[in-house]
């Protein structure tokens, strides 16, 4: 089953583009819908319910299909906060960037999202 919406796709994509255009004038509640609306664009272009990916305090996203996690910590976590996950998102930060400067926790087999992102790339940066 897929993830259910609350945002619909043109609202996530405008409101990444609205953070990408300035960061640092972004609010938090323009933030969190950013960061909201693309967790579920990720969710709904790579379902599943193998990754859970976490953006504190905003939210949190499964994805990646394989083995259905149900209790506990799931296995194949990616953390990281909102101004990391958007700009993974828009593509102004790559990967393996982000891993390498410690930027993104990702552990488990599953978790490598590189292949999925950005999923938003002519939002400016």
């Amino acid at each position: 089953m897929p993830a259910r919406r609350r945002i619909p796709a043109a609202r996530a994509r405008e409101a990444v583009r609205a953070w990408a255009s300035d960061p640092a004038a972004a609010d938090r509640s323009a933030t969190a819908l950013a960061v909201r609306g693309a967790l579920e664009e990720l969710a709904a272009r790579v379902p599943g319910s193998s990754v859970e990916v976490r953006v504190p305090p905003f939210g949190v996203a499964q994805c990646v299909e394989g083995p259905r996690h149900t209790r506990g910590t799931p296995p194949n976590v990616v953390e990281t906060d909102a101004a990391t996950w958007l700009a993974l998102v828009t593509g102004s930060l790559g990967w393996d960037d982000a891993l390498a400067r410690g930027l993104v926790s990702a552990s488990g087999q599953r978790a490598a999202l590189g292949e999925h992102l950005p999923l938003f790339p002519s939002a400016p940066s």
